[in-house]
């Protein structure tokens, strides 16, 4: 099914300064929530539209969304499609399919936004850097008596314990030391509210729509941004969002480690520009850069028909993906975001050029290496390992 838009202005003319993107299913009384906390936001009047991306709800969700857009003075679309599992990815990279605005701000169907949430938002940004936030959690019953209707009279942090201010302060402190140590891969994304430049998240393709049930989606996503040069800082001491308890998802696991996503998340290669995002990226979409010695061997001829029509980076060029070939004599000597060794299936294990290949593993054990041996699939098979 393809996704349907309901635009709410005609007047919207110029592009808002931010889009709020809201994830959603099946939780009509959350989503009611958190509608109405946008409707309360704050010193930001003609900045921003609103997009519900919907994985396939019942019909309440529909009319709720309807209803909403009928007595706001901003923008409302939604967009929605069957559900076929948890994919969190796909529903935010519909959402900003749709978006106009120069930031985009992610929100999670659940959560709840203080009034000023959006201007906080709107006056951290700068070119270059992400907005990383993250949620207090209410209790379940503190969560029970909420209602849209009194939510605007409702203060918010007296129902929070004071240990989550505590975990969120410390969150903040951690952020900013690791910011200043320049850390890899730290602070991490947490996809419920988050804030990027609609060009950054433009320049990664989205979201990685191969990750499907619960987790590591967000991770990858902020790997990817630090890839494209994009820093991640926290807006904790300015701002949080509160989430209403509900049951978990039935795909998310206790530990981390245990998610359905974890293998694929650890994949030795990462594309910045993911295959399956906002577009999908054919293999002649990626700057490959080959070895000079494809003629050598059947292997290397079979991958140079395949790429015909590819973009191949120059001898030293920086390129996505550098290819060598087991037996051969290229070697791994440009910068890349993944390396692919391709071992030709038809030498015997204890060959001289099986031993060499053992020893480049060994040697490569930390990079970024896919090691595939000819005969394990196709080459798109293949780049699915990539991502």
């Amino acid at each position: 099914m393809t996704p349907t838009a309901t635009d709410h202005s005609a007047a919207a003319a110029t592009p808002p300064e931010v889009s709020l993107i809201v994830n959603t299913f099946d939780k009509p009384r959350h989503l009611e929530l958190v509608l109405e906390s946008i409707a309360l936001q704050e010193g930001c009047d003609g900045a921003m539209e609103l997009i519900v991306a919907d994985d396939g709800s019942a019909e309440p969700t529909v009319e709720i969304v309807r209803a909403f857009a009928r007595r706001v003075p901003f923008p409302v679309a939604f967009t929605t499609e069957p559900h076929d599992g948890f994919r969190l990815a796909r529903v935010r990279n519909r959402g900003a399919a749709l978006a106009r605005g120069r930031t985009l701000l992610f929100l999670d169907g659940d959560s709840i936004l203080p009034s000023d949430h959006v201007a906080a938002h709107l006056a951290r940004r700068r070119p270059g850097w992400a907005q990383l936030g993250d949620v207090a959690r209410l209790s379940e019953s503190n969560s029970r008596d909420l209602q849209p209707a009194t939510l605007a009279g409702i203060d918010l942090d007296e129902l929070v314990a004071g240990d989550e201010f505590r975990r969120l302060a410390r969150r903040h402190r951690k952020a900013r030391w690791q910011n200043r140590c320049r850390h890899p891969s730290k602070p991490r994304l947490a996809g419920g509210n988050f804030a990027v430049w609609r060009s950054d998240y433009l320049r990664v393709n989205g979201s990685d729509e191969r990750f499907n049930g619960w987790g590591q989606e967000d991770d990858d996503l902020g790997l990817r941004l630090r890839a494209a040069g994009v820093r991640l800082e926290s807006i904790l001491d300015r701002t949080c969002s509160y989430h209403v308890w509900h049951p978990s998802d039935p795909s998310a696991t206790p530990r981390w480690r245990d998610g359905v996503n974890v293998p694929y998340f650890l994949r030795r290669g990462r594309l910045t520009r993911c295959r399956a995002g906002l577009e999908r990226r054919h293999r002649n979409s990626i700057l490959w850069g080959l070895p000079p010695d494809l003629d050598s061997s059947s292997l290397g001829r079979e991958l140079d028909r395949l790429l015909v029509d590819a973009p191949r980076a120059p001898a030293g060029g920086e390129c996505e993906i550098d290819v060598v070939i087991r037996p051969g004599a290229g070697r791994f000597a440009r910068r890349a975001e993944c390396r692919l060794r391709l071992l030709d299936a038809a030498d015997p294990p204890g060959s001289t050029a099986t031993r060499l290949w053992a020893r480049d593993w060994r040697w490569n054990s930390a990079d970024r290496t896919e090691t595939v041996a000819a005969g394990q699939g196709t080459l798109e098979k293949i780049l699915d390992r990539i991502g």
